[in-house]
């Protein structure tokens, strides 16, 4: 009687492990697949979200994400995070949170710094604390920190300017910098800025204007703080200039505002103008030592496109328009300046 094989009956207990280990194997790599391929961020409204982060703490960053709770699924994060070992490489940043993507694209943008930049804008800004405080809103140092950095003789004569006109140097304008850009490094990304905003054609014009460039940026803040008709600042840019070619005091009521540091003002009395301050026009001859706000393009442009003529005087004309009524004598000044009196005493302005 012939003995049945055992050869194939030992074969089967090999493909069933082989076969189970293959399956697990595709098992895991379908689970990879889905844990880092398969959508996990998820919000509902129509502004798109950002992560802040400003230090190091990898535990920081889960805290983050769970109180935004933009991933629906956490687990997947923490997965992808430890396989591509994000825990030991988090990189302080301002990163999107991109709708439907999943936490493999994420985890890679986190890990290799792949920031959204901040669109910083500014303008209207009076004093350099306001500016601080403008500009850090956006960003992730403090005012306090910003102001310091303005305030640092090490930073402001690095670029040849001084406490009083380093505000100078930010152009109004829209700019794309990184949330957590230092103070410092903001500073000399204006001062790039400044530099390319003084064109050739810009400097050529400052020898017609006798004023160096800090010069202009003081003058157009005041012609900025004179008037907002952008047609009229030409005009007030060549009175102010006729008086100081002619060393007569500018007398700029907005200059007696900032030396007071008192912007409600409404009108000027004979007692505001005896504050002992170089800002005050009426107590001292020329421009004072900075900008008395951070003057706009337009208003720059307008001094060194100044109106040529021979104003001396101006005063705000009676029918509260925004515009000016100007004069070449001082009689004539003073009629118009009876007659703006006349106004606001009608409406009881003090």
């Amino acid at each position: 009687m012939k003995k049945k094989s055992t050869k194939k009956k030992g074969l089967k207990p090999i493909l069933l492990i082989g076969m189970l280990v293959i399956a697990l194997l595709l098992g895991g790599v379908a689970l990879g697949l889905y844990v880092a391929f398969s959508p996990n961020v998820a919000y509902e409204g129509e502004n798109t979200k950002y992560l802040m982060i400003p230090d190091r703490d990898y535990n920081a960053v889960l805290d983050s994400l769970e109180a935004k709770k933009v991933i629906p699924d956490m687990w997947k994060f923490r997965l992808m995070a430890k396989v591509c070992e994000y825990p030991d490489h988090v990189v302080p940043g301002r990163y999107e949170l991109k709708r439907g993507e999943n936490s493999l694209t994420l985890v890679r943008r986190l890990k290799f710094a792949r920031q959204t930049p901040v669109r910083l804008s500014f303008n209207n800004v009076r004093t350099k604390k306001d500016l601080a405080e403008r500009v850090s809103k956006k960003l992730m140092m403090t005012s306090d920190e910003l102001y310091s950095a303005l305030s640092n003789p090490e930073i402001y004569n690095k670029y040849g300017t001084d406490n009083a006109n380093i505000v100078s140097l930010f152009i109004p304008n829209t700019y794309e910098v990184y949330w957590n850009i230092t103070p410092e490094d903001l500073i000399d990304r204006m001062k790039k800025e400044y530099d390319k905003f003084w064109t050739e054609a810009r400097q050529a014009k400052l020898a017609e204007v006798g004023l160096t460039q800090q010069e202009v940026s003081t003058l157009a803040s005041i012609v900025e703080e004179e008037t907002l008709k952008k047609d009229e600042k030409p005009r007030v840019a060549g009175l102010y200039l006729n008086r100081v070619h002619q060393g007569i005091p500018l007398q700029a009521d907005p200059t007696v505002k900032f030396a007071l540091q008192d912007f409600s003002l409404k009108r000027i009395y004979k007692g505001h103008l005896e504050c002992d301050s170089p800002y005050n026009t009426y107590k001292y001859a020329g421009l004072p030592p900075g900008p008395i706000r951070v003057p706009s393009i337009e208003s720059i442009d307008a001094v060194l496109n100044f109106e040529n003529h021979k104003y001396i005087y101006m005063c705000a004309k009676e029918d509260f328009s925004g515009y000016h009524n100007f004069a070449v004598s001082y009689d004539d000044h003073q009629e118009n300046a009876n007659k703006y009196r006349k106004a606001l005493n009608s409406r009881g302005i003090k």
